[in-house]
């Protein structure tokens, strides 16, 4: 009797199921998926909603230092020797989230050559945005940051069309991103939308018109 072939391995379906070190989290608006300072043992993958990634230094001053959605890994630092966690992890709306052990996470990467490629390629878009955060941080006024926050918030592509950022999108948050102070993420949003680069009511949408302000020198 022939054998059956084994089906090729799928990185998605990998990513949808549970059972060999992979659970699926139910996680309703604001729920904490892991804290600072927690013991770093699992790898996250969101397949839906949006996740907040902040840190408290010691001296209680917080910062937002990501904003996560859909086919976005976090806590991939425990592959790398790290063993607690060192930003705090929360949802800003209802998610549904994959936890990977650390074994689990391991395992696959070494076996499966599909789902390494497609890790690898998120790491490194990853570290590209890192790296572009830096010189934003360092060469361009808080104007153009909280530009460029919004416009990457927004999935910036298609032109001409407003997208939904975040529902109720606190301008605190936006001001821990950007580094600033709230009422500067004020007055640049009241700018914003007198130039009709966002719309803001309850909800705020960002046309691509936003990217003149990026450009400008």
């Amino acid at each position: 009797m022939a054998r059956k072939r084994a089906l090729p391995f799928n990185a998605k379906t990998f990513l949808a199921i549970v059972g060999g070190g992979k659970a699926i989290l139910k996680s309703p608006k604001k729920q904490s998926l892991f804290l600072q300072g927690d013991a770093a043992d699992a790898v996250f993958y969101i397949q839906s909603g949006k996740v907040k990634l902040t840190v408290v230094s010691p001296k209680g001053k917080e910062a937002v230092v990501a904003i996560l959605g859909r086919a976005d890994f976090f806590g991939e630092g425990c592959l790398a020797g790290q063993s607690v966690r060192m930003a705090t992890a929360i949802s800003m709306e209802d998610s549904t989230i994959v936890r990977i052990e650390k074994a689990a996470m391991i395992s696959v990467l070494h076996e499966q050559p599909a789902f390494s490629e497609l890790f690898m390629a998120y790491l490194l878009s990853r570290n590209i945005r890192i790296e572009e955060d830096l010189v934003d941080q360092l060469f361009n006024s808080s104007e153009k940051r909280l530009a460029r926050v919004l416009l990457l918030l927004a999935h910036f592509g298609k032109e001409g069309k407003a997208e939904l950022v975040i529902p109720k999108m606190s301008q605190e948050t936006l001001a821990e991103m950007v580094g600033t102070t709230r009422s500067r993420v004020s007055f640049f949003l009241n700018k914003f939308k007198k130039l009709g680069f966002i719309e803001y009511n309850g909800e705020l949408r960002v046309h691509s018109s936003l990217l003149n302000i990026v450009l400008h020198d």
